[in-house]
């Protein structure tokens, strides 16, 4: 294999492709965009790198505007988020409508945002001073987007960690936990009356990592297995994500909501972690992600809904050097910041060649002291308390699957 890398020529960005880059169906492959690093390429030498995987949909944790301009009449698909910062302010229809203009509406049609995901995992800080907020946010945001014109080609909707989940095996058995139940009606309730998907995160590899031993390895990715049986629903599975997002699925089901579109909106496994964090290695990152991408080309659903759209967002273009927290957070990335690919998923030969390569695509942060920007979650399964900085917070938390198999 020859690796893709970046190359500065004084003539505009060229990209050459030869061979192919992810297996078929790449049409319906989302990926996020995360930006916590200070070495990470232009959004315009991006653009190309999206392209040559076959990625059509992004996932940004907030609106950069170089970012939204660079993808204009790509027709790539956007979520963008407003930041957990933001939740309280958007309970003012007025400064929610301002919030609108200026950070979606002034890209379109251009840039194809079709979503905007208000805050990310409220409901798993367990703070009441974010998560009051967010219904109201999310009501307000919704009437922005009427009143705009806007409603019939941007959704509004909110981003959930698994930890959201009392019960998640078997997945016929998949529960809310009882004190969210108030707070998830409203949020249905939502979805029902405006159309938009609900969105969670999933992450099988916090299952393997905090239960290497009880955990089959082969179970989280992917890989041939004797699959388990649901005695309920008597539904096999084998793979731990499809029994993840069928526990959502129950959970959803169980307060009255059978039809909901759900998106994966965040998954995917670290090629590096310290010697605590079981499991990080590329190898095991390439199969749980190439396993992932040939899923998705088959285009089957899971066993529980077999024929709906599986929609699911890659966890994460690029390694990202500036995330705080154990080393496997830095390293969920496809790509290297210089494009090369991390491990082989199947890249026979890719040449970029840009006239920048600097970091312009990365967060503006000191290199001394790393900074995640508001709303972007640390991605830890550790439970620790929220780590407040300068105003802005992260959350370790389980994001993992409650699914333990022997």
């Amino acid at each position: 294999m020859e690796v893709c890398r970046f190359f500065y020529c004084s003539s505009m960005a060229v990209l050459l492709i030869s061979g192919l880059m992810f297996p078929a169906m790449v049409a319906s492959l989302g990926i996020n965009y995360g930006q916590i690093g200070n070495n990470l390429p232009t959004p315009e030498t991006v653009v190309h790198l999206v392209k040559a995987i076959g990625a059509t949909k992004i996932k940004l944790y907030d609106t950069n505007p170089r970012i939204l301009k660079a993808f204009a009449n790509t027709g790539v698909e956007f979520i963008v988020m407003l930041p957990n910062e933001c939740l309280s302010d958007m309970r003012d229809p007025k400064e929610a409508q301002n919030w609108v203009k200026q950070n979606v509406q002034a890209y379109l049609p251009a840039t194809k945002i079709t979503c905007i995901s208000v805050g990310n995992e409220i409901l798993t800080y367990n703070d009441t001073s974010l998560s009051n907020h967010l219904i109201p946010a999310m009501q307000s945001m919704q009437s922005a987007v009427v009143t705009l014109g806007l409603d019939k080609q941007v959704t509004i909707t909110t981003t959930h960690s698994l930890a959201v989940l009392e019960t998640s095996y078997p997945p016929s058995a998949g529960a809310f936990r009882r004190d969210l139940v108030a707070c998830f009606t409203k949020i249905l309730d939502f979805h029902v009356k405006t159309g938009s998907p609900f969105l969670i995160n999933a992450y099988p590899y916090f299952a393997y990592k905090n239960n290497p031993k009880q955990v089959s390895l082969d179970f989280v990715l992917f890989q041939p297995n004797q699959g388990v049986l649901d005695p309920t629903s008597n539904l096999r599975y084998d793979n731990m994500l499809f029994a993840q997002i069928d526990a959502v699925y129950s959970a959803l089901a169980s307060l009255g909501y059978k039809n909901l579109t759900v998106h994966i909106s965040e998954t995917g496994w670290p090629s590096k972690g310290d010697g605590d964090e079981a499991g990080a290695t590329p190898e095991y990152a390439k199969k749980y992600n190439g396993n992932l991408l040939k899923v998705i080309s088959q285009k089957k659903g899971t066993p529980m809904k077999p024929n709906y759209d599986l929609n699911i967002y890659v966890f994460a273009l690029f390694n990202e050097n500036m995330k705080p927290g154990p080393t496997s957070e830095r390293n969920y990335g496809l790509f290297k910041p210089d494009g090369t690919p991390v491990y082989n998923l199947g890249i026979s030969t890719a040449n970029v060649i840009s006239t920048n390569t600097s970091a312009g695509g990365g967060v503006n942060v000191n290199s001394s002291t790393p900074q995640p920007p508001n709303g972007y979650l640390s991605i830890t399964s550790d439970a620790n308390p929220a780590v407040k900085s300068s105003g802005e917070e992260i959350l370790g938390e389980n994001k993992g699957g409650l699914v333990l198999v022997s």
